[in-house]
């Protein structure tokens, strides 16, 4: 156990799963580097294990879609009370945020207003959509770090302070042994897996489609096999009462653990759009990404997306690499005909593998964690240095 004096004070908030990732090897970089660090704020289990007090879990604030925040509004407003009192109780020398931007950038604003520093790790997607929110971002946040290619290029533009750090997810696959896996040998077998999400909501919209695409694929590919991903935090008995009912119609099991055990056994992955489909790229996988959410969601999104894709290796490389089947074409019938389409082509499946190493290769390094960790601790010492408090026990960073 760390004894060290406790002499600085960091609130950190991310508030998905991802988040809570890519959090946790952040503060582990943090206080390797700086022990005197005490770590608060809003995550999950990997943030605590990490040595976060974890003051909201975020599985509580975690919803997707424009209107389905409405029905988690109480407890959004509920539990922000409740972090903006303990940021004022305890005035933290800094404020991190990680994704999470309707919540984070109402806290940006608020931890600026009571003069905590404050720096954004994983940018809100502002170049995608609702480019309104840079100005927010200019005037409440002192520093980016920027986890794609084109992101700090777009934020200087703007006149925001952004350095490209590289994808944290390099860094989880090199943590994990994975650091090569690109090149994990395929399966033998044809293993179509099924990502549904990591929310409930999002299973519950794309789960029943998925299975329904299945059932349809096992009729057309003699021995077919199918991997349902469950993600961390999921009640094992969600997935189990969509799929019990297709248990006698096709081949199909419940994957529990991490996404790569996933990847790593699959010949093509479905997948809803999200951080799963990079890490797909990062493995090689061929993947069909599919969108769905409320229509009304769907209606507004159309009208303040600015890019031409959903899927992130598509718009990393600005040009359709991967299949999106987006609201009613993400259905059980254009879903497995277009599985069908890449499966019967072994030549259209080799060339979505080269081309997914491309989008790997752009996103650099391995290293984002660390690299974060640098920037945090020279913005903790700089302030201290302004404030006249002692710098002694932080290492000196370029």
């Amino acid at each position: 156990m760390n004894m060290a004096a406790k002499t600085g004070r960091v609130m950190i908030i991310a508030g998905e799963t991802s988040g809570d990732n890519h959090g946790s090897r952040l503060v582990r970089e943090m206080a390797a580097k700086a022990p005197e660090l005490e770590f608060f704020g809003i995550g999950g289990t990997r943030m605590r294990q990490a040595g976060v007090e974890i003051l909201t879990d975020a599985a509580t604030l975690s919803v997707v879609g424009i209107t389905e925040v409405f029905s988690r509004l109480p407890a959004v407003i509920r539990e922000a009370s409740r972090v903006k009192k303990e940021l004022v109780r305890r005035r933290p020398d800094l404020l991190i945020l990680i994704d999470f931007p309707d919540f984070n950038l109402h806290m940006a604003k608020f931890a600026k207003k009571r003069d905590v520093s404050v720096l954004y790790y994983i940018s809100p997607q502002v170049w995608a959509w609702r480019r309104g929110r840079v100005r927010r971002i200019k005037k409440y946040v002192d520093r980016m770090a920027v986890i794609l290619p084109f992101e700090a290029g777009f934020y200087h533009e703007q006149g925001v302070f952004a350095t490209f750090v590289g994808h944290p997810l390099l860094d989880h696959y090199a943590y994990e042994g994975g650091d090569n896996a690109s090149d994990f040998e395929k399966p033998d077998k044809t293993v179509v897996g099924l990502l549904p999400g990591s929310r409930k909501s999002e299973i519950s919209r794309n789960l029943p489609v998925m299975l329904a695409a299945a059932s349809r694929l096992t009729r057309s590919i003699t021995g077919v096999r199918f991997s349902v991903s469950m993600a961390p935090g999921i009640d094992r008995q969600i997935l189990e009462d969509f799929v019990r009912p297709y248990r006698e119609v096709i081949d199909i099991e419940i994957r529990a653990g991490g996404i790569e055990d996933v990847l790593k056994g699959c010949t093509l992955v479905v997948a809803a759009s999200g951080t799963v489909t990079l890490e797909a790229a990062i493995f090689g996988v061929p993947m069909v990404i599919i969108y769905r959410v409320s229509q009304l969601s769907y209606l507004l999104g159309r009208m303040l997306i600015s890019v031409d894709h959903i899927g992130m290796a598509n718009i990393i490389e600005g040009e359709r690499v991967v299949p999106e089947l987006i609201q009613k074409q993400a259905n059980p019938v254009e879903i497995a005909r277009t599985v069908s389409h890449l499966l019967s082509d072994p030549d259209a499946l080799s060339d979505l593998r080269r081309r997914l190493r491309s989008v790997r290769a752009r996103l650099g390094e391995a290293g984002a964690s660390a690299k974060t960790a640098d920037i945090a601790l020279s913005m903790i010492r700089n302030r201290k240095s302004k404030t006249g408090l002692s710098t002694n026990n932080f290492p000196v960073l370029s």
